[in-house]
């Protein structure tokens, strides 16, 4: 009888537990939803119009590129130490407030007139962004899988932010002044900073960074294939800084205005949403390398649409091409590596790619497209743009036609 009481006291035990980490899980799981949208409006208001800001306070669009370059660089150098420091110290809430915090109180000297002092403004506020998002995704990874709901579901909430957040930048640079699009930019990450310290110390997930970069870089140099893929990636990501960086202002050569900029903004962030939420059916049906081929002739179309009709509204218009072009190659480029990266080999194959598609992607292009456009305009930016995704096109065309005779596994 005992026995019997025992065995009931201990099921009340677990079940009463079961209810208290169940109700945990959901409310990480609000958090992080609530994180993903401020950081959402907070970036969605404030990139687009940085360039903007700084070409109308005094820089050309080759001093802009340049100066985003240099910070993006040092950001690929620093990401390997915020891991180790992540690791050694298990300071992953106090990382990911920093990661907001810093950036928006420094946000106060773009107002600066000088080139060097926005330049080290700039890449000091890389250096804590970079960590955002591999933090940011390690709650919400484990979030997902506590409460049990998909990583989609999650980071969907950053999406929906950065469209609101661009249409909403539109209205306040057109209403107040672009060379005041920082405050808000302050406001919102202020408040993701504050929230950080609702979320746990740090993430159950174990996250690697444990093989090397460079046993990594010797590994994969020898695997033909996966350079082709990263080749593919560089020419192809390269072009869309033309609307990441440069959009706003080659949005106004055209003869637009900032309030109608926003509203291609938004399209272009909206249009994302519905291609992540159903890239997994498509990619299941086509493969991955396919959708890739179809993400870049997307671009290709998406860059010759803005070369040959370069007014207003057709720029708009086409911005419904962003998630044909953006959200499929991502997600398609993301599970591709990891499809045929080893299991151990899966954390420092995704930081290269990352470093590739992100960081000297963002340099180049931010370089290239910068220069472009104050020497030869709109045009002469997007009829590079055009080639460049073509080139990538034709590599990742090998690397689908080598995938169907095998998979490469890297490691």
């Amino acid at each position: 009888m005992g026995s019997l009481f025992g065995e009931k006291a201990r099921l009340k035990r677990e079940a009463v537990s079961a209810v208290s980490v169940d109700r945990e899980a959901q409310q990480t799981l609000l958090r992080i939803r609530s994180f993903y949208l401020l950081a959402g409006l907070a970036g969605g208001m404030f990139n687009p119009y940085m360039s903007t800001m700084l070409v109308h306070g005094g820089l050309g669009s080759t001093q802009v590129g340049l100066l985003m370059s240099i910070g993006t660089f040092i950001s690929i150098l620093i990401q390997p130490f915020w891991g180790m420091v992540v690791d050694r110290f298990q300071q992953m809430r106090l990382v990911l407030m920093l990661s907001v915090a810093v950036p928006a109180l420094l946000s106060v000297f773009y107002q600066s007139p000088y080139f060097i002092v926005l330049t080290i403004i700039y890449t000091i506020s890389m250096v804590f962004a970079a960590t955002q998002a591999p933090m940011a995704d390690s709650y919400a990874l484990v979030a997902a899988q506590k409460a049990h709901t998909t990583y989609g579901a999650i980071r969907f909430l950053g999406s929906l932010g950065t469209a609101a957040g661009s249409y909403l930048g539109g209205l306040y640079v057109s209403r107040i002044d672009v060379s005041l699009i920082w405050i808000p930019f302050l406001v919102f990450n202020l408040l993701a900073a504050v929230l950080t310290f609702t979320l746990p110390r740090r993430s159950d997930e174990s996250r690697v960074l444990q093989q090397s970069l460079s046993t990594g870089i010797r590994s994969l140099l020898g695997n033909r294939l996966f350079l082709c893929f990263l080749g593919g990636c560089l020419l192809v990501n390269q072009t869309l800084t033309a609307f990441n960086s440069y959009f706003v202002l080659s949005f106004e050569q055209a003869g637009g205005t900032l309030e109608l900029a926003g509203v291609g903004l938004f399209i272009a962030s909206a249009a994302n949403i519905p291609a992540m939420l159903i890239a997994a059916r498509v990619i299941a049906r086509y493969g991955h390398e396919r959708m890739l081929l179809i993400a870049a002739f997307a671009y290709i179309l998406r860059w010759g649409i803005q070369y040959v009709f370069p007014v207003p509204w057709v720029m708009i218009a086409v911005q419904l091409l962003h998630g044909l072009s953006f959200g499929f190659f991502y997600i398609s480029a993301v599970e591709y590596v990891s499809r045929i990266a080893s299991r151990h080999m899966q954390a420092t194959a995704q930081s290269i790619f990352n470093m590739v598609f992100v960081g000297l992607a963002g340099i180049a292009g931010n370089l290239l497209n910068g220069y472009l456009l104050e020497a030869g305009g709109a045009a002469a930016m997007n009829l590079s743009c055009i080639i460049s995704a073509g080139l990538g096109a034709v590599l990742l065309g090998y690397v689908a036609s080598r995938s169907r005779e095998h998979t490469p596994v890297l490691g």
